[in-house]
Order: C-alpha cells, then structure tokens, then sequence
C-alpha cells in the first residue's frame, strides 16, 4: 500500500514558545483550574517545538494545580506518544476520557493514537465522538483520520465516503485531497483525480506522493508536457523518494 499522508495532531494553535520566563505571571493567578489551563496551553506551545522535556514540566505543574483537568492529561498523552512511551501515552488519554469522555480533541487524539499503534478499527469510534460534538470546530480533522485509518487496513469504500465528508466541511484539507485522489486514479476516474491532486498542490507544498500521482495522472491522459513537468519536480524535490525510484524504473502502476 502506498504510503499515507499523516496528520498534524495537535490540539489548538501552535505558537512559538515564550522566550522568558512566565512563572511570575503564572503565579499571580490563584484558581487552581486557571493555572492548570496557563500550564497546559504552555506545555503545548512546548510540544510544537519539540521540546518535550519542557512541556512535561509544565504539565506536572498543570496537574499540581488541578489534578482534574482534563486537557492536561490529553496533552500528557501527546507528549508521550511523541516519545514512543505507548503505555503512559494509552493511560494518559484513557484518564482524560474518564474525565471528559466527550471531549472532541482528546477523543480525536486518542483515536490517532489507536490508529498508529495498529488499532485502525477500534480508532473509528472516537473520530466518530469528535465529529458528533457540535462545539467541534474542526470535524474535517476527525473525518481525514477515519479515512486514512480506514484505508490502511484496505476498507476503500469507507475511506472514500470519510475523505468526501471532510472535503464537504473543508474543501482544502490536504489528507482528504490526496487520499481521495489516489482512490480516484485507481478507479480510473482520472479526471477527478487529476483536480484533486492539482488542490492539493496548490494548497501545500507538493510532496512526493502528490507529485508521482500528477505524474501518473498525466501520462495516463497523453499530456506529455505536463508529465514532463511533474516528473521534473518530482527529480529535484525528492531524488531519494521511493516514487522517483518507481519513475526510473517505469513502475507506474
């Protein structure tokens, strides 16, 4: 199976993290749910950097402060995901869903988390609790996984109808927009994923999998210049891709 586009699965923005020293700020705070809340929001700002020392800190400080808080352990989840501790990741994301089992975002994580660990179908159900929350903001984000981790375990059909909800609620998410166009190309219904794949390239920058699939795209409609191009771009970008390999070898399908 071809490789899959992954997904960026942070919760809330992603910032760069204070260059000075906030413990002041923290500390005129008194509410035990407010500095928990400061420190969490910290520890993921230090988590988009990837500085996961940090944000483990500023997590046991959340957790000092509110033991309760449920974002907390969500984000205690991410980190050790991130680490490859899967054990303390699994208990962090099942403690936050004891205290928020309807929290869209710590649903959605957990249901990355399964997917990744080869748990693909018991992911399903928690995408699912996210998109059903209607304070969602971002249901698009849940329906992507669900396709991507429905289709790594060959449920085409599935996958399919998950990327064309997402690309209902969100016309530019990347996941969908390729995914899609590669179940497209393989059903041979080379026109659609033609414009899926040209989305995708306008809205990200063009990976080698968008850009082998351009290329197949075109040569399987005679548009020789424009495979040409591709296949260019795919030469310069990513000369030590797997899909520059297969367009040495003529290995187009």
């Amino acid at each position: 199976m071809k490789r899959l586009l992954l997904l960026m699965l942070l919760a809330g923005c992603v910032a760069k993290p204070p260059e000075h020293d906030t413990g002041g700020i923290i500390g005129e705070v008194q509410e035990p749910r407010n500095r928990a809340k400061l420190r969490t929001e910290l520890a993921s700002l230090y988590y988009s950097n990837g500085q996961l020392g940090v944000a483990l800190e500023e997590l046991r400080n959340a957790t000092a402060a509110d033991a309760n808080y449920a974002p907390a352990h969500g984000m205690y989840g991410l980190v050790y995901m991130q680490m490859k501790e899967n054990d303390r990741a699994e208990a962090s994301f099942e403690r936050a869903l004891r205290i928020a089992p309807n929290d869209a975002d710590i649903n959605h994580n957990y249901g990355w988390f399964l997917c990744q660990t080869e748990r693909e179908p018991a992911s399903i159900k928690y995408f699912l609790v996210a998109i059903r929350n209607p304070l969602y903001p971002t249901p698009w984000r849940s329906y992507s996984a669900a396709g991507v981790c429905t289709l790594k375990v060959n449920q085409v059909k599935d996958a399919e109808a998950f990327f064309e909800r997402a690309l209902r609620f969100e016309p530019d998410e990347p996941a969908a927009l390729l995914n899609l166009g590669q179940i497209r190309y393989r059903q041979g219904n080379v026109g659609e994923a033609r414009k899926l794949v040209a989305r995708y390239n306008k809205v990200v920058t063009p990976s080698a999998e968008s850009l082998w699939l351009a290329v197949r795209v075109e040569r399987r409609l005679g548009e020789r210049v424009a495979e040409q191009s591709f296949a260019n771009q795919l030469r310069r970008r990513y000369p030590e891709s797997p899909e520059y390999q297969a367009l040495l070898k003529g290995q187009y399908d």
